[in-house]
């Protein structure tokens, strides 16, 4: 096994890690928390998950690097990494912009929430899904 394959195993299982303890663990449970309002816990929200993006774009960045540079890399970890690196780009660049407008909204009128959930957020957490089992395809296949 070489550096970059340990490397890159490495990085992508903390990158699974980051986005399942984040997404499907603390994000649902941050909003059963006592005295947790809508406006309040979508604040939290915003800066968690531009942090988390953000430590998700320097991954991609350096597993890319490693992709390109190191050998032993298999076709099926190349293809994770591209599908988890796309999720990431659509997350960012199409689906974060229209739950920032959302949540504008509702942090400039906190009295007025609206009663039903956004349709954007299961686009974000469809994305999500694809992104986890982009990661575990990468990371298994970089294991055998």
């Amino acid at each position: 096994m070489t550096g970059a394959v340990a490397t890159g195993i490495a990085l992508v299982f903390f990158w699974l890690g980051l986005v399942v303890a984040i997404s499907f663990i603390e994000a649902p449970l941050k909003f059963q928390a006592p005295g947790i309002t809508i406006p309040l816990g979508l604040g939290i929200g915003r800066l968690v998950f531009r942090a988390l993006n953000s430590v998700e774009g320097v991954l991609a960045v350096v597993l890319i690097v490693l992709a390109v540079v190191g050998d032993g890399w298999p076709v099926a970890a190349y293809a994770g990494l591209g599908v988890a690196v796309a999720a990431l780009a659509a997350q960012v660049g199409a689906v974060r912009p229209a739950l920032s407008k959302r949540t504008d909204a509702v942090l400039a009128d906190p009295e007025n929430v609206p009663e039903h959930r956004s349709r954007v957020h299961l686009w974000y957490v469809g994305f999500e899904v694809i992104k986890v089992a982009a990661l575990l395809t990468a990371g298994v296949s970089l294991l055998v």
